[in-house]
């Protein structure tokens, strides 16, 4: 065999262990099995030692679910906020997203804002993603350092920070420089508003949002 020839075979039969990273959350448990919602996906239901988009359910308990990808093993928990898991970040190299509404017309799934899990609510009144202030501190924003902005609150003017984010990232479409506000206040969701969802051509049937990627 050659000695190119080797290198490539090489290459090929590491290919597989090299795990991708997923977010992870655990949105309920069905007696022995966990309804998992990864990395963007519709809530799939699994069991121990079956596996969805290449997390594997290792035990479920009363109220969490321990995952594997690869040789990473994490603890999800009911009600917590998705947690990373797997040994490196993917590319991104996709321009399609599929979304699927809840029972009360939402939009609302997991990503990734620099690199960081977060939860997001598609909202196409907004102008901006908006995100509170307690997400932006888990996920090491440096909001500080950005636009003070004024903006109205449910308990009346508040302060925001304006902010250019490094990258949003859904499944596996990623997009960079993404303006956004950090908000006073805390909120249920991180808002997914124009900003981002301006540069994709969106279409609506009946409970699925697609989202096209412009360029």
């Amino acid at each position: 065999m050659q000695p190119l020839a080797s290198l490539l075979l090489a290459a090929l039969s590491l290919a597989p262990a090299l795990a991708a990273a997923q977010a992870v959350a655990l949105s309920g448990v069905l007696g022995s099995k966990a309804l998992l919602v990864v990395d963007g996906s519709a809530p799939r239901v699994l069991g121990p030692g079956e596996e969805h988009l290449g997390v594997k359910v290792i035990a479920v308990g009363r109220d969490d679910a321990t995952v594997q990808i690869g040789t990473d093993r994490r603890v999800v928990r009911l009600g917590e906020a998705p947690v990373s898991v797997g040994g490196g970040r993917p590319g991104a190299s996709g321009r399609r997203i599929v979304l699927t509404a809840d029972s009360r017309g939402h939009f609302i799934n997991t990503g990734l804002i620099n690199g960081q899990v977060m939860q997001y609510m598609v909202d196409t009144g907004a102008s901006t993603v908006a995100i509170g202030r307690p997400d932006a501190d888990r996920m090491g924003l440096d909001y500080a350092s950005g636009q003070p902005v004024r903006m109205g609150t449910a308990n009346g003017v508040g302060t925001g920070w304006r902010l250019k984010l490094d990258s949003v990232r859904i499944g596996d479409v990623e997009v960079f420089g993404v303006e956004a506000i950090v908000t006073s206040q805390p909120m249920p969701f991180v808002l997914l508003g124009n900003s981002f969802l301006a540069e994709f051509q969106m279409t609506r049937n009946s409970d699925q949002m697609v989202l096209e990627k412009r360029r």
